[in-house]
């Protein structure tokens, strides 16, 4: 079960209205698996399944879990939920594979809980400074990339900005969990996968 999620804005949502005539929950992009690849056409890049027309995002990612790769639903579910959404799935995967992660995980995790419940751009800030230094992008670190890729600018200081491409953080999000999961037993693996996308349908 996971973690309450804090409310307040939920930076870098996608607000989407309704897709193909069906409402769809405020903590997902869009309602359809096939929308999602038509609006982060990079999904495509980064995973080898396609779904099928008329289905569900939800539906997709449990169709993945019985496919030759499953861990590709975690590849999908990092980009179908809204941004802030997915920062906090991650940090609750991460969190149920707590034995496996080092003092630098946590206190980079306990920066990216600190950002979802207050999501402004002085947390951002503080996640994105975090990583600089780090000396390896381990699960924690890559949760916070993935944060600090919510939002503001990727230029350098006093030039144009230019926000991250919003694949980013799904992306940073897919990074944790799967480097986080390859630290567990490959006998453990699927049923830790099927515990992963069972929290996500409750966030959503």
């Amino acid at each position: 079960m996971t973690g309450k999620l804090m409310t307040g804005h939920d930076s870098g949502s996608y607000s989407g209205g309704q897709t193909g005539g069906t409402a769809h929950s405020a903590s997902v992009r869009c309602h359809l698996a096939v929308q999602l690849f038509a609006d982060i056409p990079e999904l495509a890049e980064d995973m080898e399944a396609r779904p099928k027309q008329g289905e569900a995002g939800l539906a997709f990612a449990q169709r993945l879990l019985l496919s030759p790769t499953p861990e590709e639903a975690v590849t999908f579910m990092a980009q179908l939920f809204a941004r802030r959404v997915s920062i906090w799935w991650g940090h609750e995967c991460l969190r149920y594979l707590g034995r496996l992660l080092d003092p630098l995980d946590l206190e980079m995790m306990t920066l990216c809980a600190n950002w979802v419940a207050a999501p402004d751009e002085a947390n951002r800030l503080k996640v994105a400074q975090s990583v600089e230094n780090c000396p390896t992008r381990s699960p924690g670190v890559w949760l916070a990339m993935a944060a600090g890729w919510s939002g503001g600018s990727m230029s350098p200081p006093d030039t144009p900005v230019v926000p991250p491409p919003r694949f980013l953080t799904g992306r940073g999000v897919n990074a944790a969990v799967l480097s986080a999961l390859a630290r567990g037993k490959r006998a453990d693996r699927q049923e830790t996968l099927e515990t992963f996308i069972a929290m996500a349908h409750d966030l959503v």
